[in-house]
């Protein structure tokens, strides 16, 4: 299913002065990433998701053109598929973006997220002689 091309152009646009933004074709659309991490999707679905994080996916799933994102029977804590009304304005698609944005700079860093996972490993037990 293709995604709104018009959509991700907008998205681009609003990017363009973001530092470390790629862009990957996943999850039935084209992904934004930022720092390599997931910002917002045009969906192939219609509409867009919108990392949002986990404290706020409540708020943000509650707003007007705005619900949960599904991924099978499974309800994606970080995500919220935001319908077309919901970004019909420039305004609108900015603020979409900001939230996706303040979320993946509040993350923390891979290298530091990467250590603190090497940290938790415990070191293999050997065998007294």
């Amino acid at each position: 299913m293709p995604y709104d091309e018009k959509l991700a152009a907008r998205i681009r646009a609003l990017l363009s002065d973001v530092k470390d933004v790629s862009e990957r074709k996943m999850m039935g659309g084209v992904c934004f990433m930022v720092q390599d991490r997931m910002c917002c999707t045009a969906s192939g679905k219609g509409g867009m998701l919108v990392r949002v994080g986990p404290d706020a996916h409540r708020l943000a799933s509650s707003e007007p053109h705005a619900a949960p994102m599904q991924m099978g029977a499974r309800t994606m804590k970080d995500f919220v598929r935001v319908s077309a009304e919901g970004y019909r304005t420039d305004a609108a698609l900015k603020r979409w973006i900001k939230r996706g944005l303040d979320f993946v700079a509040a993350m923390p860093s891979k290298s530091t997220s990467r250590k603190k996972a090497s940290a938790k490993v415990a070191p293999k037990r050997t065998k007294p002689r």
